[in-house]
């Protein structure tokens, strides 16, 4: 089992100290969600908690993710990062392919991509990308990305997007493992097809069996069942041995660690609190 800490929507100057604690205390990955910006008026809901509200995102402070994830590798030396999840569909891939090689770059290769859709059609109001064939989209920004991290020549024509051949300087060599966010159907067909890896928004064990089966069954259709598959999970069963062997049985391979409910409005803790968090979770679970 792997074993990733949560940072993110805490004060700017712990991140840097967050992620160096957990490293030092031997957790394996950093995880960062994405959010761009807060709407003044909204219709959409949020799908991953009970009423589907999202007011508790307000005024909740967000570094970019890649540029946390950028800052935090440059003060570490062997934890990687993991997204969870990147909102691609809302930005030009081109541009986040070239910071995304940038990182690698940088880091040694130590960042898993894991992006999804935005659920929010305001994202894509915003930003300006419509909101219509947005998984369509999606599916080729993938492809692109892949074209691009290449190195090669490389051009893309499809139903989205058109982009003339060129090639991109640094890339590393070795792919980004990408993992795909999301419940719905496409979103699990999408990781089965292309992904290397799934990543939950929460759920209990019952939830997430149903979902991995299903996952295992698109695998087999897709004839990627052979291919390294990571899936993430989290929730309360990470907070103890049985529930990290009953997550390990139905094929979770990492478990994201947090320690604030931000959807019941949490207040977030003090700096030498998380830390204790943490290296208490680690001492119970990850070294034990």
């Amino acid at each position: 089992m792997k074993f990733s800490y949560g940072i993110a929507m805490c004060e700017p100057d712990q991140y840097i100290p967050l992620a160096q604690a957990a490293e030092a205390a031997g957790y394996d990955y950093i995880t960062v969600p994405d959010s761009l910006c807060y709407p003044q008026e909204a219709s959409s809901k949020y799908p991953y908690n009970a009423d589907g509200s999202r007011e508790f995102l307000e005024s909740l402070p967000f570094i970019e993710s890649l540029v946390a994830v950028t800052a935090m590798a440059a003060v570490t030396k062997d934890i990687r990062f993991l997204t969870s999840v990147y909102k691609l569909a809302i930005r030009q891939v081109p541009s986040v392919a070239k910071q995304v090689q940038s990182i690698q770059a940088l880091s040694n290769n130590r960042f898993d991509f894991g992006v999804g859709i935005s659920p929010w059609e305001e994202d894509f109001a915003v930003t300006g990308v419509p909101w219509k064939r947005r998984g369509k989209r999606f599916d080729e920004q993938i492809e692109i990305f892949r074209g691009l991290e290449t190195g090669e020549f490389y051009g893309f024509e499809g139903e989205c997007h058109s982009m003339p051949a060129n090639k991109m300087n640094p890339v590393t060599g070795t792919p980004t493992p990408i993992l795909i966010g999301g419940h719905s159907e496409p979103a699990l067909k999408r990781a089965a097809r292309v992904g290397d890896g799934w990543i939950a928004a929460g759920g209990d064990i019952p939830e997430m069996k149903a979902y991995i089966d299903r996952l295992n069954e698109l695998r087999e259709e897709y004839g990627t069942a052979d291919k390294p598959f990571d899936i993430w999970g989290a929730g309360a069963a990470a907070f103890n041995k049985e529930g990290l062997e009953e997550l390990a049985s139905i094929g979770v391979t990492g478990v994201a660690i947090g320690f604030r409910d931000v959807y019941n409005g949490q207040p977030d803790a003090p700096f030498d609190e998380k830390v204790q968090q943490l290296q208490w979770y680690a001492g119970e679970f990850i070294k034990s």
